[in-house]
């Protein structure tokens, strides 16, 4: 089946929910932040389909086929084997016009910040980022919950005016291991995306080779973060040998980032990133909003603070009110480590 980019746009009826939810890959890797948006999809009650663009996605299409979804989309195109805002843009909108859903679905990833605002603005459509939930409204209307003033309140979002409406969800808002599989591999269907190549102005080069050194925390299983009790950056190695110990990543809160102890790539919170690991260790957060904001979605927080009264210890599934330096080496030690 192929789409083109000048099909018209078919309003979908609001009362009959279908949500299309765009998964993620690179390198035919799926971005596991794509699970955590089908899960999202799923909790709102319709039916729902999941589209993967990209070239020879074969094997992405059938990884994403073990959800409870109706059905998978491969859309394939040579020209989306790179990643460029036109091409994914051009792509999905002729795939959204023929599907015609209620809802179009992202995880809030880097690459979706970059081509859904222009995705909405070519729909001519509405669009609601960094939601962190979904509520029912009064005639069945979906309400989108979303942070406000670096999550010190939340509002309720009614979006108005024809479907479908473009959303996307904070990473750790929903947690991969909700997903709803089903008894047997939906089925996939392959869209020929047909897309004109003169018209992508993006050339994509190979990624800068420093590149390899950064860290995607948004991806880490277990993540060890350390804030000011840690001290001075001399003590690090302390964090380090933990996060050796459990195959962790090292973060920080953001006053270890500013004082250059460690790269900003590794600063979690509401100016860093946002994270969803199945541990997050705190060791020496106190457990300010800004903070919180990027980790709460953590399926186990750990804190260790020598403050009993740390604010971290109210969002902690366990915690240890006790001197880092003396526990952490303990830890450590229990672990197997040196």
């Amino acid at each position: 089946m192929g789409v083109g980019p000048h099909a018209q746009l078919i309003d979908a009826d609001i009362g009959n929910l279908m949500i299309l939810i765009i998964a993620e890959q690179r390198d035919g890797r799926l971005n596991r932040a794509s699970w955590e948006a089908i899960v999202g999809g799923q909790q709102m009650g319709a039916e729902v389909k999941v589209a993967v663009p990209g070239d020879s996605v074969a094997a992405v299409a059938a990884e994403l086929a073990s959800a409870d979804v109706a059905e998978v989309i491969a859309l394939e195109d040579a020209a989306l084997a790179e990643y460029t805002p036109d091409g994914y843009v051009q792509a999905l909108a002729a795939l959204i016009r023929a599907e015609s859903p209620t809802h179009v679905l992202f995880a809030h990833t880097y690459q979706a910040r970059d081509f859904a605002p222009r995705l909405a603005a070519r729909l001519d459509r509405a669009i609601v980022t960094d939601c962190v939930g979904t509520k029912g409204g009064e005639g069945g209307a979906i309400i989108f919950i979303r942070p406000m003033f670096q999550g010190k309140v939340h509002a309720d979002v009614l979006l108005e005016g024809p479907a479908p409406h473009l959303v996307s969800f904070q990473i750790g808002a929903y947690r991969p291991d909700a997903l709803k599989k089903g008894t047997a591999p939906v089925p996939i269907r392959t869209v020929a995306a047909s897309v004109e190549a003169a018209q992508i102005r993006h050339k994509p080069e190979a990624p800068f080779r420093e590149a390899r050194q950064a860290v995607d925390l948004s991806q880490a299983e277990r993540i060890v973060a350390v804030g000011r009790g840690i001290k001075g950056q001399e003590h690090l190695a302390v964090a380090q040998s933990l996060a050796q110990a459990l195959d962790a990543e090292l973060a920080a809160s953001r006053p270890i980032c500013d004082a250059g102890w460690l790269p900003m790539e590794r600063q979690v919170g509401s100016s860093g990133q946002t994270v969803a690991p199945k541990l997050y260790v705190a060791l020496g957060i106190s457990g300010a909003i800004q903070h919180v904001v990027g980790m709460k979605g953590a399926r186990t927080i750990v804190a260790i603070n020598k403050d009993p009264e740390a604010p971290m210890f109210e969002l902690a599934d366990y915690g240890i009110a006790g001197d880092l330096f003396e526990v952490v080496p303990a830890i450590v030690k229990a672990l197997g480590g040196t």
